[in-house]
C-alpha cells in the first residue's frame, strides 16, 4: 500500500539518504492530514491549504513535491480502512517532540477554517491516544494553536 509514496521519495528525493521507514512516516502524517481535512465531509480550500502548507513546512519539499504527496496520501487514504496503520507507525517511530508536532498541525487543518468542528475534535484526541501524546500536551499543542490563529487574524 505504501509503495506509491516510497516511489515518489526514491524519484524526487534521492539526495535523502532516509530509510524506507522514514518514508512511511511521511505518509503517515500525510495521510493522517488528509483525514483531518476529510472529517466533516466539507472540504474547503482553507484546509487543503492548511494541508499542503504543513506538509511543505514539516517535510521541507518544493512546491511541485507537496502536490505529489498530498495527491498520493489522498490516494492512500481512500484506500485505508483504518488509520492505525498510519498512527501505528507514529506511535514507534516519532519522538515524543514529533508526535506533539503531528498534533499540532491536526489543529491547524482542524482551525484552518476558523472553527473546530467536533468530529474534528474527536480525531484529534483519537490520534492522540492512539501516538501516545499525554492530553495535557494535547491540549496544550491546541491552546498554542488557537492563539496562533488568533494572532494572524489581528485578535
Amino acid at each position: 500500500m505504501l509503495n506509491a509514496i516510497k516511489q515518489f521519495f526514491d524519484e524526487h528525493l534521492a539526495a535523502e539518504t532516509e530509510q524506507d521507514s522514514v518514508h512511511d512516516l511521511k505518509l503517515a502524517t500525510a495521510a493522517l492530514l488528509i483525514e483531518m481535512m476529510q472529517q466533516n465531509h466539507e472540504i474547503k480550500n482553507e484546509e487543503r491549504n492548511s494541508v499542503r502548507e504543513s506538509l511543505k513546512e514539516k517535510f521541507e519539499l518544493s512546491d511541485d513535491e507537496t502536490r505529489t504527496l498530498f495527491e498520493l496520501a489522498e490516494q492512500e487514504t481512500l484506500e485505508a480502512t483504518d488509520f492505525h496503520q498510519f498512527t501505528s507507525l507514529i506511535a514507534r517511530q516519532y519522538s515524543p517532540e514529533q508526535k506533539i508536532k503531528v498534533i499540532e498541525y491536526l489543529w491547524t487543518v482542524a482551525y484552518s477554517d476558523g472553527h473546530c468542528d467536533p468530529q474534528e475534535e474527536h480525531l484529534v484526541r483519537r490520534i492522540a491516544d492512539l501516538i501516545y501524546v499525554p492530553h495535557r500536551d494535547m491540549m496544550k499543542a491546541r491552546h498554542k494553536i488557537e492563539k496562533k490563529m488568533q494572532s494572524s487574524d489581528g485578535c
